[in-house]
């Protein structure tokens, strides 16, 4: 009944290379659950802009004074006149200034310190305090704040290292002026000549004394003032964070991120036949032809053209009388089967149409809206001749009609001529009258007349012993009539794209394989989403 057509390859299949497409085709084809992903994260990101306080900055500018001992002096390349503004960034960002600022506000140092920025503008001799906080009353405050207690604390430093350098020059003071009051009792007591020598040493001692007091006047009058805030933060010059379309774009590309990881990981679990190449791995048939959808989201339709191609595949590997199987694993392939039945019909065939699933009607009712999608010329149901216009001026009778003949089959069945001579030819018997378009035709009440065949409709049990079965088969994974049917004939394994399973698809390739089925191919549909 069916050619004997090996239907499973032999030898090693090649491992195909992965290219970018591939790595491609699962967050497409997973695209719902990305985009949703995706929402949630971008609505994360929102709900943290609106909900969490936005940050505002403030700030305050220091201008850093070098301590000297003549601040009237005109500046120069000296050491004194210029300042290590590292050293100052650090004691600006030290622990005392720190602390200051953590005491006042009754917060965590850390959290002070991070919300705590120093610069120091390249060439200058200026500070910038900027504090970070959730209200603008609070940054003014503690930018202010900072920049003061960084003057304090610069001021404190210095007043400590005056008071220093003062003890010690009132330590040496003080024993130069008990050597010169020893020297002076020396010189009352000295005669002539030793007492010139005491004199020199008491004017030279003079000297030194008057110069320790010179310089300890000078360092008691040096000017430890560490610097002036040369603008204080205002409430007027706060400005916003700006990150919150930072944190929307975040929100964004991370759940984009995470929802391509998640549909890595859920195509890992439930992997899906996403192309010609999968199908043929998983079976190891050869493909018939791949059947696209058109239309919009639920009412997609199979392309007609693309169900003549597989028809035409069919038929070439089959030889009639033959039985064929239409198998799926949990898909329903009823759109297709009718497709095939009118596609293979219209070249003239006889086509029994069987299901068992209760799925006649269906059939018929697909099979009829096929019919419609003919061409005329190959169409009984379409006149080539137009229908009369409603305002007469049409033909005066309905007689010149298009009269549907059917057309012979291209493989006829072989008669055996008859051995007796004398028996007569058997005509058959004419209708009484004229057949028109609009006369009852004289077919069977299952039979739909398709081009030069038809499409009969019934069980597997009622089917045809001659002609072309087609068996509507239940899915696979539910129920095994489809492969017991194709253990009679042969297969057609319908593989629908984005929605059979691998597993499935290997599971029904590897009971074919067990029940002797050599399927003559697989069908790759298009009428899912993608």
């Amino acid at each position: 009944m069916t050619d004997a057509q090996p239907g499973w390859s032999g030898g090693t299949v090649a491992a195909r290379t992965v290219t970018l497409t591939d790595l491609l085709r699962v967050p497409l084809h997973r695209i719902r659950l990305v985009a949703a992903v995706a929402v949630l994260g971008l609505a994360a990101a929102i709900g943290y802009v609106f909900l969490v306080p936005g940050a505002v900055s403030a700030s305050a500018v220091v201008a850093v004074r070098p301590v000297v001992t003549d601040a009237f002096t005109p500046s120069g390349a000296a050491a004194d006149r210029a300042v290590n503004m590292n050293v100052e960034s650090g004691i600006a960002t030290g622990t005392e200034v720190v602390q200051r600022l953590a005491d006042a506000g009754g917060r965590d140092p850390r959290d002070v310190r991070n919300a705590l920025d120093v610069e120091v503008p390249a060439g200058g001799q200026i500070l910038r305090f900027t504090f970070t906080s959730n209200s603008p009353e609070s940054a003014v405050a503690s930018a202010n704040l900072a920049a003061q207690s960084y003057l304090e604390v610069r001021r404190t430093m210095y007043e400590r290292q005056r008071e220093e350098m003062l003890r010690s020059y009132d330590e040496s003071i003080e024993k130069v002026a008990a050597q010169q009051a020893a020297l002076q009792k020396r010189v009352a007591n000295a005669r002539d000549g030793a007492r010139e020598a005491a004199v020199a040493e008491l004017s030279g001692m003079n000297n030194q004394l008057t110069q320790l007091s010179s310089a300890r006047t000078e360092i008691a009058a040096v000017d430890v003032n560490p610097g002036w805030v040369t603008q204080s933060a205002e409430k007027a010059l706060v400005s916003a964070g700006g990150r919150g379309p930072l944190y929307l774009a975040a929100g964004l590309l991370g759940g984009l991120l995470f929802g391509v990881v998640l549909a890595f990981a859920w195509e890992s679990i439930d992997r899906r036949i996403r192309s010609v190449d999968d199908g043929r791995d998983a079976t190891g048939l050869p493909l018939l032809g791949t059947v696209r959808g058109q239309g919009l989201f639920g009412r997609r339709r199979p392309v007609d053209a693309d169900i003549r191609y597989v028809a035409m595949a069919i038929a070439e590997r089959v030889r009639e009388p033959a039985r064929v199987a239409l198998l799926t694993t949990r898909e329903d392939q009823t759109t297709l089967a009718a497709g095939l039945a009118v596609a293979l019909a219209a070249t003239g065939r006889e086509v029994y149409l069987a299901d068992d699933s209760g799925r006649l009607d269906r059939l018929r009712a697909t099979v009829m809206t096929d019919r419609g999608r003919l061409p005329a010329a190959i169409n009984p149901a379409r006149p080539a001749i137009p229908k009369p216009r409603p305002d007469g001026s049409g033909p005066i009778d309905d007689i010149t009609q298009q009269i549907a003949v059917r057309r012979p089959s291209p493989h006829p069945s072989p008669v055996r001529p008859g051995t007796d001579p004398e028996a007569t030819m058997m005509l058959p018997r004419m209708s009484g009258g004229p057949v028109t378009a609009k006369s009852p035709v004289a077919e069977h009440p299952d039979e739909v007349p398709v081009g030069g065949g038809g499409v009969r409709f019934g069980t597997w049990r009622q089917r045809a012993a001659k002609g072309l079965v087609l068996f509507n088969a239940p899915p696979a994974e539910a129920d095994e009539r489809g492969v017991a049917a194709a253990r009679q004939g042969t297969a057609v394994v319908v593989v629908e794209q984005d929605r059979t399973k691998q597993d499935d698809l290997r599971r029904l390739a590897e009971r074919l394989r067990a029940a002797g089925v050599a399927p003559l191919g697989f069908v790759l549909t298009r009428s899912g989403r993608g």
